[in-house]
């Protein structure tokens, strides 16, 4: 869902996430009437949708909140959600658990989102649950013996996954208005990058060319419980191969010159790098990798002189690096790779060697 979420995960996501959608959807034909003009629509009522966006596990202080009409918060790195494309809403009786509203989609209007349902919804005399997810898609699946919601999903490097609200309950009489909380489902994934060699005669020889990660999950979906108000993802067996970088960087020496990693160059802000964003997964032994190619430029020490090494390679597995070596949904993950000449001057062939990797999940700021 963006190419990035603008900025930090605190759900993924400190990242910067704007959110997109691969295909629009016509938005449904709704009414444009003001709010005191319902009652010339006797068999509906309109209903708002005030909306939030946050992230998963996350508590919410108030700079962290972005309204649904609003930018991406340069501080906050929260995203929200275009405007254009609806999301669709659910709604079950809470006594009788009987599907009331299934799979609607609200759009936004510039009064915010709103909708029209049926006056049968207002005979109900118990509280009615809510819940949402964005976009809307049409092919969802309620599951009444459950009492949850199948939200398909299949990421591309622009889409930043699906969002699905905190559950809301709320009696006949207040349906003028149902707040949503939209929470990130998958996660942001990131890199920084610097050369950690320790000999002054080997530091600053390298140049970044490319970076991908090999296996990301990339399309399931998400199992959304009405009742219980949590979810979880089943994966479908489809994973890719996403190129974070291609270009030709020259990579700064030391953690105090480390950088992020954009799509073709190495930037000072996580707004500007380039983040992809996966269906939470369980890491493999050498299962999911990182691959770094890069050049070495020619040098000389002791008195001889080495020629350039061009596409160079080194891995880095991802397996260990995580508390139970698995991703949580609503999490931004920024990797720190360090790249190492200094075995050069013992061995002819080259090699890289990593250096310790530092893993932190969301943080309400753009240094990790």
């Amino acid at each position: 869902m963006y190419n990035k979420f603008s900025g930090s995960l605190a759900c993924i996501l400190a990242l910067s996430l704007s959110v997109a959608c691969s295909s629009k959807l016509d938005s449904p034909d709704l009414p444009h009437q003001d709010a005191g003009s319902a009652s010339n629509v006797p068999d509906t009522k309109k209903i708002e949708f005030p909306v939030t966006v946050t992230r998963e596990g996350q508590s919410i202080p108030r700079a962290a909140i972005t309204k649904s009409n609003a930018n991406v918060d340069a501080s906050t790195k929260i995203a929200t959600m275009d405007q254009s494309i609806p999301f669709g809403i659910i709604g079950i009786d809470q006594e009788t658990h009987t599907l009331l509203i299934d799979n609607k989609a609200v759009s936004n209007n510039s009064k915010g989102y709103m909708g029209m349902f049926d006056s049968g919804l207002w005979e109900i005399q118990t509280p009615i649950t809510f819940s949402a997810y964005y976009p809307y898609v049409r092919n969802v699946q309620y599951e009444d013996s459950y009492d949850s919601y199948n939200i398909p999903f299949t990421a591309t490097e622009t889409e930043a996954g699906p969002l699905v609200s905190k559950t809301v309950q709320r009696a006949v009489d207040q349906l003028n208005m149902v707040p949503l909380e939209f929470q990130h489902i998958t996660n942001d994934i990131g890199f920084k990058i610097c050369d950690v060699t320790t000999d002054p005669q080997l530091q600053g020889l390298i140049h970044l060319r490319k970076v991908t990660a090999t296996n990301v999950a990339s399309a399931g979906v998400f199992i959304n419980d009405l009742v219980l108000n949590q979810g979880i993802w089943h994966r479908q067996g489809y994973y890719r191969n996403v190129v974070v970088f291609e270009g030709d960087a020259v990579v700064g020496v030391g953690m105090e010159n480390e950088k992020f990693i954009g799509k073709d160059a190495l930037v000072d802000h996580m707004v500007d790098s380039h983040r992809y964003y996966s269906i939470p997964d369980e890491i493999l032994m050498g299962k999911q990798t990182v691959e770094v190619i890069y050049d070495v430029d020619s040098f000389e020490v002791g008195g001889f002189r080495y020629d350039a090494m061009p596409n160079q390679k080194a891995y880095y597995m991802l397996y260990g690096l995580l508390p139970n070596n698995v991703f949580v949904y609503g999490k931004q993950y920024t990797f720190h790779l360090g790249l190492d000449t200094g075995k050069l001057y013992q061995q002819v062939a080259f090699s890289a060697a990593v250096s310790d990797w530092e893993t932190k999940i969301y943080e309400q700021n753009d240094d990790f």
